[in-house]
């Protein structure tokens, strides 16, 4: 089954990583991905406090040349952007006169007929296909999921995990063959876009989360959000002189978790990209070509 793709924005700027190791993954499933022709920003992840309609107008573009092209499911990995999507849809699917007026002003004539996946949920609704892709297990590594305040909230429009207590990433974990760990912090909040405007707030929070995983004893953090990454990544260091020690957590999205399970090359995988080195975990994985790679760099 071929899947629709909408990358957003940050896959094709700060989290190219996401997109290669994306990508990649998806090949190694033998699962087709096509990207929406000429979409733009959905809005994420500020828009809709600037103005309701500019933000479902925007969606709704992206929803109609999806439909147009027969682009569904769509896969959405941006946390952010698969909020605004599924939430675009929700709101239009209730309001008729509503999707009207946005049609109007997006150009577009969207009837509602997209389904609108995240990545946890595309790889979780092809479990066989994963499991089957698997060449490398990741045996022995410890994975503290990290699911973030937005990738499975709220409730009312994520309708594939528990709001609480999410598990997509801890069962993609498991197929991998690495061991998912039971911890404190997988949907505290990061700081967000507070990167930016009170970078004071981010490096508080970000210490608790990584204080979290180092309790667990937790070999890397996984995510699923570009955002997500780019504070416990970006920002490790900086949390790390603010409590006075030294982290050195690798900040891995699923996807590059699924590409190493498949054997795919380091640096196909945008591993070389992060800020905190991630080669001591892909070289505990393997020995057979790995290390070399990752040394290379």
């Amino acid at each position: 089954m071929d899947y629709g793709y909408y990358p957003g924005c940050s896959l094709h700027g700060t989290a190219k990583e996401f997109a290669l190791s994306i990508e990649e993954c998806f090949k190694g499933m033998g699962i087709g991905l096509k990207e929406v022709p000429d979409w733009n920003c959905c809005g994420a992840t500020a828009g809709h406090e600037t103005s309701e309609e500019l933000d479902l107008a925007l969606s709704v573009r992206v929803l109609g040349l999806a439909e147009q092209n027969s682009l569904s499911p769509l896969l959405v990995p941006c946390a952010a952007c698969y909020s605004r999507l599924k939430l675009a849809n929700i709101k239009t699917a209730r309001d008729r006169e509503l999707l009207k007026r946005i049609n109007e002003l997006a150009g577009q004539d969207y009837r509602g007929t997209v389904s609108v996946k995240h990545l946890t949920e595309v790889l979780t609704d092809n479990k066989e296909p994963l499991k089957s892709s698997v060449v490398r297990p990741l045996t022995g590594m410890k994975i503290a999921c990290y699911y973030g305040c937005l990738l499975a909230r709220p409730p009312e429009v994520v309708d594939f995990d528990d709001a609480e207590n999410p598990v997509t990433m801890d069962q993609i974990v498991t197929i991998l063959g690495a061991e998912p760990l039971d911890w404190s912090h997988k949907t505290e909040c990061c700081g967000a876009s507070f990167t930016f405007s009170r970078t004071d707030i981010v490096l508080r929070l970000v210490g608790n989360i990584l204080e979290a995983a180092e309790l667990v004893h937790a070999d890397a953090i996984a995510v699923a959000c570009p955002l997500c990454h780019a504070n416990l990544d970006m920002r490790q260091e900086m949390a790390g002189q603010r409590n006075k020690k030294e982290y050195g957590i690798p900040i891995i999205y699923i996807s590059q978790l699924v590409g190493l399970a498949q054997g795919k090359d380091y640096r196909s995988l945008g591993l070389d990209k992060h800020m905190v080195s991630t080669e001591r975990f892909v070289e505990r994985i393997s020995s057979s070509g790995f290390t070399s790679t990752a040394s290379a760099i």
